[in-house]
Order: C-alpha cells, then sequence, then structure tokens
C-alpha cells in the first residue's frame, strides 16, 4: 500500500480507528510528521490533540544513526550493543541535551497550554511510520506513564517483523501496511514525503490549542 501524503494517511487510518469516535480518548502526535496524520484522527475522532516529543542520539561517528531516543519526561530507549562501547560521559550529555531540546519544542508548538488529561481514557499514539522502532516505542511508554485506560499504536506503514515487539508495548496496535518485505524507509511509502516544518506543525496544531 503506497499513500499519497501524510494527509491521506491520516484520513484512513481515522477510517481504521472509527470504533473509538467520539470515545473518551487523546491522540498523541510524534512530531513532526505524525502531527498531520494526528491532527486528521483528532478531526475525525472528535478528541483532543497533543504531542509526544521524542529525540534520537546519534552515533558519535554517525549522528544520522540512531543509538538512543529519549523522551521529553524522561523515558529512553536504547540500542544496548551500540553504547556498550560509546563514552558514557559524552552519552549522559547527549541525552540531557535532546531532553531540553524535546521540552523546548513542546513551549515553541503549545506554548503554555495544559496538556489534556488522558486518565481513564483511551490514548491514540500516531506517526507517519516506522523504521527501526525506538522513537515509537520511546513514545508509547511515556504516554503509558499519564494513565491511559487503552494504549494503541496507530502506523500507516512498519515493518512486518516489528509487529510482535510493538505488541508488546500497547494493548492494540492500527496498522495499515504490515510489510513483509520492507523497503528501508518510510519515505519509498508515500508518492509525496516532504519535511514538516515548525510553522506547518503549529498550524496543524492551532485548533487544539
Amino acid at each position: 500500500m503506497i499513500f499519497s501524503n501524510r494527509r491521506q494517511a491520516g484520513k484512513q487510518m481515522a477510517n481504521a480507528l472509527k470504533e473509538f469516535e467520539n470515545e473518551k480518548c487523546v491522540v498523541y502526535a510524534i512530531p513532526r510528521g505524525g502531527v498531520v496524520l494526528g491532527a486528521e484522527l483528532a478531526r475525525k475522532l472528535n478528541c483532543p490533540l497533543d504531542l509526544v516529543i521524542t529525540r534520537k542520539v546519534g552515533h558519535p561517528n554517525n549522528p544520522e544513526y540512531a543509538i538512543c531516543v529519549v523522551a521529553e519526561d524522561g523515558h529512553e530507549i536504547c540500542n544496548e550493543e551500540e553504547i556498550s562501547s560509546i563514552d558514557q560521559a559524552w552519552l549522559g550529555v547527549e541525552k540531557k541535551k535532546e531532553r531540553e531540546e524535546a521540552k523546548r519544542r513542546r513551549e515553541v508548538y503549545l506554548g503554555a497550554r495544559v496538556r489534556p488529561s488522558v486518565i481513564g481514557k483511551t490514548a491514540i499514539v500516531v506517526d507517519d511510520g516506522i523504521a527501526t522502532g525506538l522513537t515509537f516505542i520511546a513514545a508509547l511508554r511515556e504516554v503509558n506513564e499519564l494513565g491511559p485506560s487503552k494504549l494503541v499504536a496507530a502506523i500507516p506503514v512498519m515493518p512486518a517483523d516489528f509487529l510482535d515487539k510493538l505488541k508488546r508495548e500497547c494493548d492494540e496496535v492500527v496498522c495499515l501496511n504490515s510489510d513483509p518485505e520492507y523497503l528501508g524507509a518510510v519515505g519509498a511509502y508515500y508518492r509525496e514525503f516532504p519535511q514538516v516544518s515548525d510553522e506547518e506543525v503549529i498550524k496543524e496544531l492551532a485548533p487544539y490549542t
């Protein structure tokens, strides 16, 4: 399954999640790309939209290769094999820096807005796709600490061999394309997959702030 763009993927995700329409739920989008889908879900399901902000820590010799993902409130997931050979003082500094950046982004995107409570409600965590899964798992663990009664992962596309691991992290997984022959990158499943700017994120969030 190939999507035209993030908005079309969001609309298809909303149809797949229509059982939650008008239920007590909160949608948590992972910025930046996931916010476009999250806005579609929140509109369709008639529920609040919030963010779960995670940041990658890249390998010192290859910054594009993530060895850890940290979330704004302290949760993290790391590639234990990779970090075992890395200077731990350096790693600690990088984790702290990325957590601070996550908190800064919340202020940029949402200002002083109070987070909607998800206690006793369904939390739906959404992104535009999964490649390695580190970011998404960190996001699920972060949201789970907020006290939802049910935790749902909403993903347009991911590698099929990641499905079982994801199921262990939440109550339900809704995936439109769990591909056994994954193409290697989320963008390969979209005809249009431009970078999402901070300005676009703020615009998508405006109805919910």
